[in-house]
């Protein structure tokens, strides 16, 4: 539990940690409030398509906050200090501390997953109350197993941000490479014009936990339902396990002499 303690500590001590929680927490609502206002137009002509992804769009895109939080939880962890400081990093000082690199390990991993949880609801919230504030009557039902599933989905996201990051040890590539992933250009897409295996990686996959209903307009696409919500978790969950066991045995290796 200390390290747990310890690790929470860290986190909110990061100067970045407030720009993961600022993009966490409103991002969504930004995006949501834009597509209502959208939405609004097309049910008053009478052409709306798509209303029960309102909301669920914004915190598909708006992952970006836990994304920057997984990173920076273990990057931080390689800045080199200050000359007053010693000039060393922080992971030297964090290995000496806990016996254990797992239990270091779980603890961080236990840190991320409380924070994005967190994060998570606070972005619901937001997203929410922009929906209902914009679309008022239009405003889709809640569906509680969706939003449970998104919570689901940002608190993976962090976990894979978090062990690719223990890979590289720096925060520049993968911080990229999903950002951009997430947000700009989704390998899922890209592979999907070449196999149907895209629709097993982690991000596809999650995000059938809360997106692609039956009412989708996209049929015959990517954006079809593929997985059940159960299924799509079960393998982002997958991919998240295999990536921290094969980044724990590399930070094994690689830092045991730390």
């Amino acid at each position: 539990m200390r390290a747990f303690n310890a690790e929470l500590s860290k986190l909110f001590s990061l100067p970045g940690i407030w720009l993961a929680f600022l993009i966490g927490a409103f991002a969504p609502a930004v995006i949501t409030a834009l597509d209502s206002i959208v939405q609004k137009e097309e049910i008053i002509a009478g052409v709306s398509t798509r209303l029960s992804e309102v909301g669920y769009i914004g915190l598909a895109l708006g992952v970006q906050g836990v994304i920057i939080l997984g990173v920076l939880a273990v990057s931080s962890e390689y800045l080199t200090e200050s000359s007053e400081s010693g000039g060393g990093a922080q992971i030297t000082t964090s290995l000496t501390a806990v016996a254990s690199r797992l239990h270091f390990l779980l603890a961080k991993a236990g840190a991320v997953t409380v924070v994005s949880i967190l994060l998570c609801i606070v972005a619901i919230m937001t997203t929410v109350s922009t929906t209902y504030l914009i679309l008022g009557e239009y405003a889709p039902a809640i569906e509680w197993p969706r939003l449970i599933g998104a919570v689901c989905y940002w608190t993976l996201t962090a976990l894979l941000a978090l062990g690719i990051t223990l890979l590289t040890k720096n925060g520049i590539i993968p911080l990229a490479v999903l950002m951009i992933n997430s947000s700009v250009v989704s390998f899922s897409v890209l592979l999907y014009k070449v196999t149907k295996l895209a629709l097993y990686l982690p991000d596809r996959a999650g995000l059938e936990m809360f997106m692609f209903t039956s009412d989708t307009p996209f049929t015959g696409s990517l954006f079809d339902r593929f997985h059940t919500p159960f299924t799509g978790g079960l393998i982002m969950f997958t991919w998240v396990v295999v990536i921290f066991i094969i980044a724990a045995i590399v930070f094994h290796r690689r830092d045991v002499a730390a």
